[in-house]
């Protein structure tokens, strides 16, 4: 799949949560009216949350799939992060709303009705909630989309949420206890509201261009598994996320008396590396440094003619040296 039926395949499948959540807050308005069940009217508020979510969702991957423009030289997939910031922020005002729904059933009291049509109304808003929500996390994880993440774990979020009002109105429709389904929704609007915060969380740090550990790692392990003797060093990396894009600075140090086509074929072999090996679209700003009388001892070109000091050992790269904006030496 090229990349433009990627975009309108993501953009697509938002369309359907979106109308899906439209649909699946009327049945739980339908709901609420029959059993008069504050729990269930809770839930039904956190539908809009969905709604609302997933129609930004829809923006995002809209303006995301944009091109770059002078404006915006790294194209638009930021607003991934910033929607996904949004999202898990609703997220957790929803589960604000179901404490306060839940805590004001607990002082008032009420009677619940029908509850035995609520049950199945509202327990098939939870089914088709939870297998839209694993749809989409799987398509957001295989095409590197925050927005299908978020929205996915907004869905199973919900259909936790849609479960324990399910449980609460059985066992009030068995033990007539009505307080058990205030109680029940107080413990689940607390759990959402830990998902809320780990979505912002997450957000934030790809905003702030936070270092990603795994992604770096799997980008230092391919290096270090096809380094090529030519490659001195590799340092001062930094790889920011623009949506399901990277773009990757790094600078590689080579022989110095390399004119300036072997020098850049050789930096060409490590893109072509790492764009082969990386699943994600990738743009890379590598610069070339030459090497040092300090890389002597770390160059493993053994035939080198201009070699300064004897070769003392092969470092391993790793985080941290790769990172660092120094050149590798033997200390």
């Amino acid at each position: 799949m090229d990349i433009q039926s990627n975009k309108k395949d993501k953009i697509g499948f938002q369309k359907l949560i979106a109308v899906f959540g439209v649909i699946l807050f009327i049945g739980k308005i339908i709901a609420w009216k029959l059993t008069n069940s504050d729990a269930v009217f809770s839930d039904a508020m956190e539908s809009i949350v969905n709604i609302i979510s997933a129609f930004m969702g829809l923006y995002s991957l809209h303006l995301a799939s944009k091109p770059k423009d002078e404006d915006h030289p790294y194209g638009h997939g930021k607003v991934e992060f910033v929607t996904a910031g949004i999202e898990g922020a609703l997220i957790a005002i929803a589960g604000i709303m179901i404490i306060y729904e839940g805590t004001n059933s607990l002082i008032t009291g009420k009677l619940l009705n029908k509850l035995d049509w609520g049950i199945w109304i509202i327990a098939a808003t939870a089914i088709i909630n939870y297998f839209l929500g694993y749809i989409s996390i799987k398509k957001g994880e295989n095409e590197n989309s925050l927005v299908l993440i978020s929205s996915g774990k907004h869905l199973q979020s919900d259909t936790i949420t849609t479960l324990g009002v399910v449980i609460s109105l059985v066992i009030v429709y068995f033990t007539k206890i009505y307080w058990i389904d205030s109680v029940v929704a107080l413990i689940f609007g607390a759990y959402i509201i830990v998902v809320g915060y780990k979505i912002v969380r997450k957000s934030l740090s790809g905003i702030m261009d936070e270092q990603d550990p795994e992604l770096l790692n799997q980008i230092i392990k391919v290096l270090e598994e096809n380094r090529r003797t030519e490659w001195i060093d590799v340092h001062n990396m930094k790889i920011q996320q623009f949506g399901a894009n990277l773009h990757i600075d790094a600078h590689i140090t080579l022989p110095w008396y390399y004119s300036l086509r072997d020098a850049h074929n050789e930096m060409e072999k490590m893109i072509i590396l790492l764009a082969k090996n990386t699943k994600r679209s990738v743009e890379f700003n590598f610069h070339m440094d030459d090497c040092k009388p300090i890389s002597c001892p770390v160059c493993q070109i053994s035939d080198c003619p201009v070699r300064e000091k004897d070769f003392v050992k092969r470092v391993q790269w790793t985080p941290e040296n790769v990172t660092s904006a120094d050149k590798h030496t033997a200390k």
